[in-house]
């Protein structure tokens, strides 16, 4: 199998409190079957957490662990980041060339920052990408509404084509992986 499937930041801290991200325990239900098509396709499964060094999401702390009721393998791959995009200054792209790699699927948090960044990174490095449109979330922000951010996420990143590879948005039922 050539495909991976990133899940990007779904952390129990961005999804408890006031600013939980929208419809935060539906996107993991969602998440837990996307990966459960992937592991049953024989993808590769990779679960990244987004940390800080002090404050909010400080690695090791009840925030910056992965989701509750999020469904992990042992032998699904766990990556740490420091920054929007899950490529720099981490060892991703070289997990993905050791396991020949040619394929992402993608869902997770922040919508328009983490899933964003790091899809448009995955196409500028030449990866054909599947955005999960019903398994990314948000909170929103002053001027939009969570649900209009992830619409227009899944609108504006399928029409980049500059860099060869497209984004794909495919939801959850409808998402094949190895078909």
């Amino acid at each position: 199998m050539n495909t991976a499937l990133l899940v990007i930041d779904v952390q129990q801290g961005l999804c408890e409190g006031e600013h939980a991200a929208f419809e935060s325990q539906q996107v993991i239900a969602r998440i837990n079957q996307v990966s459960g098509k992937a592991r049953a396709a024989g993808a590769l499964v990779i679960f990244i957490q987004h940390e800080s060094t002090s404050g909010y999401l400080e690695f090791a702390t009840a925030a910056w662990q992965l989701a509750q009721g999020l469904q992990v393998e042992p032998r699904d791959v766990r990556m740490r980041k420091t920054t929007p995009d899950s490529f720099h200054r981490t060892e991703l792209e070289q997990i993905l060339k050791r396991h020949a790699v040619a394929d992402l699927v993608i869902c997770g948090m922040h919508t328009e920052f983490c899933v964003d960044t790091t899809s448009r990174r995955a196409l500028a490095l030449g990866y054909p990408v599947v955005l999960v449109a019903d398994a990314h979330t948000t909170e929103g922000n002053a001027h939009l509404s969570a649900a209009q951010v992830i619409q227009h996420h899944n609108d504006t990143l399928t029409n980049i084509s500059s860099f060869g590879p497209r984004v794909r948005a495919i939801s959850t039922e409808n998402l094949r992986i190895g078909a």
